[in-house]
């Protein structure tokens, strides 16, 4: 079952796959060899340095900050902190850039209050390798910190209690205690951020950056060639592949398991005067940077030109937004559940190999998915077609091709590894004693899930879900391609408007996908924070 789902998840893949067989593109190909793969490589290996970096720093950072210590406004940073989910990468570096560039705001206010020019003074570049690694930071370090406070919240308070009996300070029991438990969902975390970054075009394309995601665009669009895109897709999935590994690695051979069958929370340490502010400090900076400002500064954008279409239309693309990221959330954590729970139960080479392929489709670019899915799918439209015409003399067309199905198709293969870490990473938590005892007591396996795993795993298949919402509703290149006819998305509008440098009228949209999804945001993260 589970490699049979592997199969058609894999089936995009597969069909970029053959397209990267072609013979017609080694021309192609050993001219980027020669040319610009070198910089594609190092500029995404520093990008993917830079985030890991940033990620870790600000994801695990302010996890321990809200599940550890007590201070003012913990309880708004407790859920607050997951909002740049909901801001697009992309509209992130167009905000900044209008903000920070010469001739933005913040420069001019500079020049005019000291009276300098433009030589008088250094100041930071914004579109460089830096200032793209910063952007994805601050929009991606919500996939640690959730998933790393998911793990802070399940450990039992007892474990960090006799580790303060035994002399450890809360730093001691940070690094030693609590920090190794959540390894595992941290590296998780990590992971889907890498990946995010390694498929990121939005952002680096924005900012002029040669990496691999830029490079098969160019090949593909530019120069014509699909096939030698393939072959830079097939080279990012490498990088994909050496992300999981590392990932994997991390582990190691322990584990990492709850064995209190219930959770007990550890009383938070209250903090006061200097302590309590820089506690603040420690989350409202990543808040500020990853959603206040940017949010104010579209407001702003809104308020002072925004789309004039804005009204009734807007109802109907939140609606598509909605109703496309809800079905693709609630089939891609389904899909992981099994895949996930087939890997325990049945440690076996085809197993790990499902679970394996099933979460390569994330790191490729939403339009090489796309590609990859229209392949498939219209040759199965064309198979159906020609069968009911020969059986009934009936021609239906296309039925799959250009249709909500295939778009969510599209989105589960997109997005499937972010929901299927956080289910690999609230398994790993539950001892296999638990499966042994459902065992004995004449369970079976999916008795065992439905009575055993399922309540235990409430908080990551909640986070599962909300990753992956979050993730479709700010979905671009695939929706791009394979929207149905008049089915337009918020994320869509927003692009094609701040592609046109209309980024007064694109915050209109942009801010909409913040508003959308901050209710479900707001929802998931007090229930995954509930005992």
């Amino acid at each position: 079952m589970a490699l049979t789902l592997a199969l058609v998840l894999a089936a995009p893949l597969l069909s970029v796959g053959l397209t990267a067989l072609d013979a017609g593109s080694a021309g192609t190909w050993a001219h980027l060899a020669t040319t610009v793969l070198p910089d594609y490589v190092v500029n995404t290996l520093w990008l993917c340095l830079g985030v890991a970096a940033g990620v870790l720093g600000l994801g695990v950072g302010s996890a321990w900050l809200v599940t550890r210590y007590e201070f003012a406004g913990r309880a708004v940073f407790e859920w607050a902190l997951v909002l740049p989910l909901a801001m697009p990468a992309y509209v992130m570096a167009y905000v900044y850039t209008d903000l920070l560039q010469f001739t933005g705001p913040l420069q001019t206010a500079l020049r005019q209050a000291f009276g300098w020019g433009r030589a008088d003074y250094w100041f930071p570049e914004v579109r460089s390798l830096a200032g793209a690694a910063a952007m994805l930071s601050l929009a991606l370090y919500p996939y640690v910190y959730m998933l790393a406070r998911t793990a802070f919240i399940e450990r039992a308070g007892g474990m960090v209690e006799v580790g303060r009996s035994l002399g450890l300070s809360p730093a001691a029991a940070f690094w030693r205690l609590s920090l190794p438990l959540a390894r595992p969902a941290i590296a998780a975390g990590v992971a889907l951020a890498l990946m995010e970054t390694l498929a990121d075009f939005g952002t680096v394309a924005y900012f002029a950056l040669p990496t691999f995601t830029t490079g098969i665009y160019r090949a593909w669009f530019s120069l014509g060639d699909r096939a030698a895109a393939a072959q830079l897709a097939l080279v990012l999935l490498g990088f994909v592949i050496a992300v999981l590994a590392v990932e994997h690695a991390s582990r190691g051979a322990a584990r990492f398991h709850e064995t209190g069958s219930r959770r007990a929370a550890a009383p938070r340490v209250p903090l006061q005067g200097v302590r309590a502010l820089l506690a603040m400090a420690g989350c409202a900076l990543p808040l500020a940077g990853g959603f206040a400002l940017p949010a104010a500064l579209l407001l702003r954008l809104t308020l002072s030109g925004g789309d004039a279409q804005f009204g009734p239309r807007f109802l109907a693309l939140a609606g598509n937004s909605v109703l496309l990221a809800g079905v693709a959330a609630l089939c891609a954590v389904a899909l992981a559940l099994l895949l996930a729970y087939a890997a325990r139960i049945e440690r076996s080479p085809a197993t790990r190999l499902a679970h394996r392929v099933a979460t390569l489709g994330y790191a490729l670019p939403g339009t090489v998915i796309a590609v990859g899915v229209l392949i498939p799918v219209t040759r199965l439209d064309h198979a159906l077609a020609a069968a009911l015409q020969s059986i009934s003399g009936w021609n239906p067309g296309l039925l799959f091709t250009g249709s909500i199905a295939a778009l969510v198709y599209a989105c589960v293969v997109r997005y499937l590894a972010a929901a299927l870490q956080s289910v690999d990473a609230g398994l790993a938590r539950i001892t296999p004693v638990m499966d042994d005892a459902a065992r004995s007591l004449g369970h079976t396996p999916a008795q065992a899930l439905r009575r055993v795993h399922l309540p235990l795993l409430r908080g990551s298949l909640l986070t599962a879900a909300l990753l992956v919402f979050i993730d479709v509703m700010k979905e671009l290149p695939a929706t791009l391609v394979m929207r149905p006819l008049n089915f337009d998305t918020l994320a869509t509008q927003a692009y094609t408007l701040a592609s046109d440098e209309r980024l007064a009228e694109a915050s209109t949209a942009a801010l909409a996908i913040v508003a959308v999804g901050l209710l479900p945001v707001v929802v998931l993260c007090r229930r995954i924070a509930r005992p």
